[in-house]
């Protein structure tokens, strides 16, 4: 004798009769509000999901053009700081960083921005002195100096002024060109054992930590800056060319 198959688990089904109510009651409902079913769309419902679909759009837009300028900054960075380390290293200087020379480049900038808009007394000793000057800043700094020539870019010495930095003195150098755009180079040794341990070794870094730009750079201990209210590849070129003449 054959069983009947067993069925298989799970909740009972509802009796016709309730399935027949159910979909009476539906209807019903649906009869109730059928003219708020056939109304069309609010105009205002319409504008708010067109903006928000509007905005959605440009934000993904927005996104993707965010990533595309992001990789051709990241481009622009390596390709420029390529260049600088080419510079340097034509120059004779090896690359590497100085991140103790914050505090440095720092007070290059605001002493430029002070010094720099004087007219009567912009420097302590006049470019009239410029072997007296040498002297003295060198025996202060306890390190021979040299003012570069910076006539090839247009610029001439305007003299020099003693300044106190946070590991002793500070020297520096104002320069002037023929429609009196200024220029300093701000010389002083950099505190810390990393920059002492580099004895062979030069940083050369863009900054715009300060009131004005700068390129700075570290060489046996001591840190160069030159500052001033100038275009980076102008700053550039005049680092690069009082780079080649400092011992």
């Amino acid at each position: 004798m054959n069983t009947p198959p067993s069925q298989p688990p799970g909740p009972p089904l509802p009796p016709d009769d309730d399935v027949h109510a159910w979909l009476v009651q539906r209807e019903a409902l649906r009869a109730l509000h059928q003219n708020v079913l056939d109304e069309p769309v609010p105009e205002s419902l319409l504008a708010a999901a067109n903006m928000t679909a509007r905005q959605q759009a440009q934000k993904a837009l927005w996104m993707r053009w965010g990533g595309m300028a992001a990789g051709v900054l990241i481009a622009f960075g390596a390709g420029w700081l390529a260049n600088g380390q080419w510079a340097m290293q034509r120059a004779g200087g090896r690359l590497a960083w100085a991140p103790q020379a914050g505090e440095f480049v720092h007070a290059a900038s605001v002493a430029h921005a002070v010094y720099a808009p004087e007219k009567r007394h912009p420097v302590e000793v006049a470019a009239a002195e410029q072997q007296h000057l040498v002297q003295w800043l060198s025996r202060r700094l306890d390190k021979p100096l040299k003012v570069p020539d910076l006539s090839a870019d247009g610029y001439t010495l305007v003299g020099g002024r003693l300044l106190p930095g946070e590991a002793g003195a500070r020297a520096q150098f104002m320069f002037e060109d023929s429609a009196g755009q200024r220029v300093t180079l701000y010389i002083g040794s950099i505190s810390g054992t990393a920059a002492s341990a580099r004895a062979t070794e030069s940083a050369f870094r863009f900054s715009t930590d300060g009131p004005v730009p700068s390129f700075y750079w570290v060489d046996q201990g001591f840190g160069y800056a030159i500052a001033g209210k100038l275009p980076r590849e102008t700053l550039m070129n005049l680092a690069m060319l009082t780079y080649r003449q400092l011992p």
